[in-house]
């Protein structure tokens, strides 16, 4: 088991009352960790450590920052045995947390590429002897609220490129992988950040509400970015609005996979077997809709169906376990509505759809309308729908029948074809003979509608986490009114 800490101002510390919480594994029920539960006087202590690091690391020439977050990634790669085993927390694979490790050390050191990029303009002025600049400069204590399901990749996302501006941050951690979360912290800390440049916070399940607000509120926040549902989006977005505190917003998702009459159908099955069913389909990324010209539906989805009976769900530690399991039994419960709503409604199930407490077998579902609670809910979990239409038009209407824009992706072996489709798909991403599930630190990764707005990665994210200044200097009399 274990004892996960609060990290505020560079010091373990329990919550101030005491209290804890426990996070256990899915599928044995075992305790994985026991978390301490932060209190909303932890929660302000957490803003004011960052607070008071902030002109320290703000100051910091680009150089030497960059260099204490190569280390950092460095130390993030070295320790991947660490964080894999907390994957019982989430009943993910070894192989997902190991794959979290590597990119989120490569988005550690995309960050650390970013410290001399952030640059500014000189812009002509009417003013005789005004020389005008625009400055890009760090904005000071950046909050970051990361989810559960790809736990080391988001968290480093959320605080990384903050960081890299030249801001501190505080880390709310997900109550679903606290002691990931924590040890990212560890890790920053370790690698000599210093003292409260960050902070981690864990709180109980019950108390996340009221930390949330708490730390939003709090004034000394001036940046807000959350990776979650679209549900808990609405109210980061909503709370920060009121506080007048600019959010960026990486919220839930409903992928489509197009398949053209053209496409080659092995390559497409392959994408959509892992889009679909990697890490259970708990990735925001997860293709949720394959979208196929009816000219060759029964072929893809034939072959598309001997793929997924190779594709065994079980207990992580057991051998035979191609995937792994959801994170608890309530979702198990949740998505196996969705799929007896369908399979009520008339939809055929081709494959999988046994639920045993949190494994869910992959699932595949033909026949699937609007009428079905399928066709428009996210279901976050292993299940694709087949959906069929009749030409790239008909495709395309399917397509951007959503409220979600995350990412999508299209099959055809004319890519002139499918790049004029994709410049269509309403969607932040669109991948062209690829799968839906695709991500790299210096990618532009954000989406359109109800998956959010503003990008993290890269260039894309420095606007996010600097603020923009206009700074004259006059040389010589100026001319007033008055």
């Amino acid at each position: 088991m274990l004892d996960v800490p609060l990290l505020i101002g560079g010091q373990s510390c329990p919550a101030r009352d005491g209290r804890t919480f426990e996070r256990r594994n899915p599928v044995t029920g075992e305790v994985v960790s026991r978390v301490a539960a932060a209190t909303l006087e932890d929660a302000d202590a957490a803003v004011a450590a960052a607070q008071a690091a902030f002109p320290t690391w703000a100051a910091l020439a680009p150089n030497e920052r960059r260099t204490r977050l190569l280390v950092a990634a460095e130390q993030l790669q070295a320790r991947s045995a660490e964080f894999i085993a907390a994957a019982g927390e989430t009943g993910a694979m070894a192989n997902w947390y190991g794959f979290n490790v590597r990119l989120a050390a490569n988005i550690m050191r995309e960050a650390a590429s970013m410290t001399t990029q952030i640059t500014g303009d000189v812009i002509p002025s009417d003013v005789p002897g005004s020389f005008a600049m625009a400055l890009r400069q760090p904005c000071g204590v950046v909050l970051g609220i990361a989810p559960w399901n790809a736990p080391v990749i988001l968290a480093t996302r959320a605080i990384a490129m903050p960081l890299a501006c030249g801001n501190t941050v505080v880390l709310k951690a997900s109550e679903l992988s606290p002691a990931v979360h924590r040890l990212i912290g560890q890790v920053l800390q370790d690698a000599g950040l210093g003292d409260g440049v960050v902070n981690v916070i864990s709180n109980a399940p019950a108390d996340a509400a009221a930390i949330v607000e708490r730390l939003i509120a709090n004034p000394a926040v001036r940046r807000v970015n959350f990776t979650g549902s679209t549900h808990v989006g609405r109210i980061v977005g909503e709370l920060s609005a009121r506080h007048l505190k600019p959010a960026l917003l990486e919220l839930g998702g409903k992928a489509p996979l197009l398949v053209l009459d053209d496409a080659d159908l092995d390559a497409a099955v392959d994408a959509a077997a892992f889009g679909a069913y990697f890490n259970q389909g708990q990735i925001c990324m997860s293709t949720e809709r394959l979208i196929v010209d009816a000219k060759v539906a029964d072929a893809f989805t034939a072959k598309l169906a001997a793929k997924v009976a190779t594709l065994r769900a079980g207990d992580p530690a057991a051998p035979d376990s191609v995937l792994g399991s959801l994170v608890d039994a309530n979702a198990g419960t949740r998505i196996k509505a969705l799929i007896d709503d369908a399979l009520a409604k008339g939809a055929r199930l081709v494959a999988g759809g046994q639920l045993d407490g949190s494994i869910l077998q992959p699932t595949l579902i033909d026949g699937v309308t609007e009428h079905m609670r399928l066709y428009r809910e996210e279901s976050f979990g292993p299940v694709a729908v087949l959906l069929r239409g009749d030409g790239d038009e008909a495709l395309l209407r399917l397509a951007n029948d959503s409220e979600f824009g995350l990412s999508a992706a299209i099959f055809s072996r004319d890519t002139g074809r499918a790049l004029a489709l994709a410049q269509r798909v309403e969607s932040g991403i669109c991948h062209i003979n690829g799968p839906t599930v695709h991500d790299e630190a210096q990618m532009p990764f954000g989406g359109v509608k109800s998956s959010g707005y503003g990008s993290f990665g890269g260039k894309a994210a420095i606007e996010h986490f600097t603020q923009l200044r206009w700074v004259t200097l006059q040389n010589g009399p100026r001319h007033y009114p008055i």
